[in-house]
C-alpha cells in the first residue's frame, strides 16, 4: 500500500475523530497530514500535538489566537492556515494524498470539490458535494482521475456489494447485473410513536438516536429520514442508478447496512456494527482491508433482523427527496438548504418538529414556481443554496 499523508477536514466531529482512531492503528502505511475545525480549536490544537499534524486550517484570526493559546508549551507549532480558501488550498495541497472530506454542509463543497480536481483519493463523508452539486462533482472526479470511495455507511456497504470489478471512480452507468440498490434505514427515535404526537417532539428527543452517536443536525436528518433521503440522491449519483432503482427499507438494528440486488435475484449485503470506523478502514485501506479497531458482530446475541418499508405519513421528508431528485439539480439544492436552515430553526426551538417536512415542501414549491435552472458551476450551486436558505428562514420566521 502506498504511504498516504492524509488531510483530515472536519477533524473535531464524529467522522472526524474516527478518522483519527484508525490512522494511529497503522503508523507504517498513512500519517496525517492536515487538520481543520471550524468552532473546536481547543480540541483541533489537541489533535494537531497528537498527530503531529503539519498544517491546521481554522476559520479566522480569533480562532488562530485560540489555537495558539491551547498549544501545548514548548511543541513546535503546525502551519496555521486561516480561512475557507485555506481549506480549499490544503485539500489540493501536494502534499496531501488522501482527503476525508468530512465538514458537515454545504460549506464543505468548495473543498471536496478542490480535492477531485487535484485527482486526490476522496473519501467522501460530506452529503451535499453529490446533493447539491452530483453531476459538478462527478464530473470533475471523472475529468482528473480522482478516486472517490464513499464514506457514509450505507454508500460504503454498496460499494462492497457491488461487483469486484466495480472502480473507485465516476461510472457512466449502473453496474453491469445490478438490479437495485437496497437503502436500509434504522427509523430513528420515532418509528413507532403516534404520529399525533410528533407535533410535540423537543429536539432532545429528534436528537436521541437508538443506534449512533452523531452530531443534533444529522440526528435530526435521521428522525425525519431527510438524511436517507439525501442518501437516495447521493446513491443516484454514485452508482449512476436511476431513482426508480432505488429503495429505502427500514431496518431498526442498524446491521445491515445496504445491500445490492441482481438481476438473477441474488441480494448481498454488508453488515457490520453501527460504527463508523468501519467505512472508514475500508476507505483508508481500499483496495485492501485493514484493521479498523470493530469488535465481533455477535449475531447470535442480535437474534433477528427486521425489515419494513417507510410511511410517508411518518417520514415526509423521505417522499420530499425523492420528488426533489426528480425534480432535478436545482430542487436537490433547495431540498438541502431548506433543511439546513429548518433543522437549525427546530434546535434553536423556532419552529416545531412536524413544520421541518412543512418549510421543506414549502421552499421546493417556490423554487419550482420560479424555475430555476440546474446549476452548472460551483459559483451557480453557492448562488442557489443561498436563495433556497434566504427562502426558507422567511418561512420560518412567517410561522414562528
Amino acid at each position: 500500500m502506498k504511504f498516504q499523508r492524509v488531510c483530515v477536514l472536519g477533524s473535531t466531529g464524529s467522522i472526524g475523530e474516527s478518522t483519527l482512531d484508525v490512522i494511529s492503528r497503522h503508523p507504517e502505511s498513512m500519517a496525517v497530514y492536515a487538520l481543520s475545525a471550524h468552532s473546536r480549536v481547543e480540541r483541533l490544537a489537541a489533535q494537531a500535538a497528537a498527530t503531529s499534524a503539519r498544517v491546521v486550517i481554522v476559520a479566522d484570526t480569533a480562532a488562530r489566537m485560540r489555537f495558539l493559546q491551547a498549544w501545548p508549551a514548548g511543541r513546535p507549532l503546525p502551519e496555521i492556515r486561516v480561512g475557507t480558501q485555506a481549506l480549499t488550498d490544503t485539500a489540493a495541497d501536494p502534499e496531501v494524498t488522501t482527503v476525508m472530506a468530512a465538514i458537515v454542509g454545504a460549506a464543505g463543497l468548495p473543498s471536496a470539490l478542490a480535492a477531485a480536481q487535484a485527482g486526490k483519493r476522496v473519501l467522501l463523508a460530506n452529503k451535499e458535494a453529490l446533493v447539491a452539486a452530483g453531476g459538478l462533482f462527478m464530473r470533475t472526479v471523472r475529468d482528473h482521475g480522482a478516486e472517490l470511495l464513499p464514506i457514509d455507511s450505507e454508500h460504503n456497504a454498496i460499494f462492497q456489494c457491488l461487483p469486484v470489478n466495480a472502480s473507485a471512480s465516476a461510472p457512466v452507468g449502473p453496474a453491469k447485473g445490478v438490479r437495485r440498490l437496497l437503502l436500509t434505514a434504522s427509523g430513528g427515535p420515532f418509528r413507532c410513536m403516534a404520529l399525533d404526537e410528533l407535533d410535540h417532539v423537543t429536539p432532545d428527543q429528534a436528537c436521541a438516536h437508538p443506534n449512533w452517536s452523531m452530531g443534533r443536525k444529522i440526528s435530526v436528518d435521521s428522525a425525519t429520514m431527510l438524511n436517507k433521503g439525501l442518501e437516495v440522491i447521493e446513491a443516484h449519483w454514485l452508482f449512476a442508478m436511476p431513482v426508480e432503482r432505488i429503495q429505502v427499507l427500514i431496518h431498526p438494528q442498524s446491521m445491515v447496512h445496504s445491500m445490492v440486488e441482481y438481476e438473477d435475484g441474488s441480494i448481498l449485503a454488508q453488515l457490520g456494527q453501527p460504527d463508523m470506523r468501519t467505512p472508514i478502514a475500508y476507505g483508508l485501506g481500499f483496495p485492501q482491508r485493514i484493521d479498523s479497531g470493530v469488535g465481533l458482530l455477535q449475531l447470535a446475541a442480535l437474534g433477528r433482523l427486521d425489515f419494513e418499508l417507510p410511511d410517508y405519513a411518518r417520514f415526509p421528508c423521505l417522499r420530499l427527496a425523492f420528488e426533489a431528485l426528480v425534480g432535478g439539480q436545482a430542487s436537490c439544492v433547495a431540498l438541502n438548504a431548506a433543511n439546513e436552515v429548518a433543522v437549525d430553526q427546530f434546535l434553536k426551538e423556532q419552529i416545531g418538529y412536524t413544520q421541518i417536512a412543512r418549510i421543506i415542501e414549502a421552499s421546493l414549491e417556490r423554487v419550482a414556481r420560479q424555475s430555476l435552472p440546474g446549476p452548472d458551476t460551483l459559483e451557480d450551486v453557492l448562488e442557489l443554496d443561498a436563495r433556497a436558505r434566504g427562502i426558507a428562514l422567511e418561512l420560518c420566521t412567517s410561522i414562528a
